[in-house]
């Protein structure tokens, strides 16, 4: 068995919610090992499905995740409506929390990849009084729509070099997500995590969500009172319920078919 292989294996073990043939985890986070090879835990929400849609790449790059996790609680109406399953939450901020708390009980190694140099020394120097047993490297690459094949080889050459357990890459969604899953291989860590808007909550760029908002499922009201520059995400939204009221009503069955479409 390959290593890719035994890590797919591992992948179906876990608790799993299909939802238009994604298959979301639904299961403590600690059933997320840190063994190589490195795998992808990345998030699904309505605005990332709505993406999917229309790029392949970021739809493969979801559909071949190794950890697919539920961000927020919407996406899960899907699950709810068409298979009458709940999906566990397990959203970016909970994702990190998680995973860093892990690093710093093991003495482990951490290597955050994107946004601004100036954010990364932030979350630097929080973590150095939070969680200061877990070794911090970063890097910020290039700010540009697309990579080329030398900022590819140096961001591998910087994460290598570390040798990280885990990678957090805050680039924002799809770019992340797209980056992780064609990378995955190549990297020398244990888990590659995009937790996009993490980097700058952590940071302090953003105020950070109170957990009771999110308790009453309204963290994307607060989040749009923040930045109302997530409006353009509507359309995406609305497109995923959408899919959600015509596959109820029997319209439609949308499912990730061919992955080269």
């Amino acid at each position: 068995m390959t290593n890719r292989a035994r890590v797919s294996q591992m992948r179906v073990l876990a608790n799993r919610v299909e939802v238009f043939g994604l298959s979301v985890f639904s299961d403590d986070l600690n059933k997320i090992p840190l063994e190589s090879p490195c795998a992808t835990v990345t998030t699904i929400s309505p605005n990332s499905y709505g993406i999917s849609t229309r790029d392949p790449e970021f739809r493969r790059a979801l559909a071949e995740a190794d950890y697919l996790v539920l961000d927020g609680v919407y996406f899960a109406l899907g699950s709810l409506l068409l298979r009458g399953q709940s999906i566990k939450p397990n959203q970016g901020p909970d994702v990190f929390a998680f995973f860093i708390r892990k690093l710093n009980a093991m003495r482990g190694r951490a290597f955050f990849l994107g946004s601004s140099e100036a954010t990364l020394e932030r979350i630097r120097q929080r973590l150095a009084v939070e969680h200061p047993a877990v070794t911090v490297g970063s890097y910020s690459p290039p700010f540009k729509a697309q990579f080329d094949e030398s900022d590819n080889r140096i961001m591998v050459e910087r994460v290598n070099a570390f040798a990280p357990d885990i990678v957090f890459i805050g680039m924002t969604a799809p770019k992340q997500e797209k980056w992780a899953h064609r990378h995955r291989d190549a990297l020398r860590a244990k888990l590659v995590i995009s937790i996009g808007a993490v980097f700058d909550w952590y940071a302090g760029n953003e105020p950070e969500i109170s957990p009771l908002w999110w308790k009453l499922k309204l963290g994307w009201l607060i989040r749009t009172i923040h930045r109302p520059e997530i409006l353009k995400r509507y359309p995406n939204i609305l497109l995923f319920f959408g899919h959600v009221v015509l596959a109820r009503l029997g319209i439609k069955n949308f499912r990730y078919g061919n992955l080269d479409d």
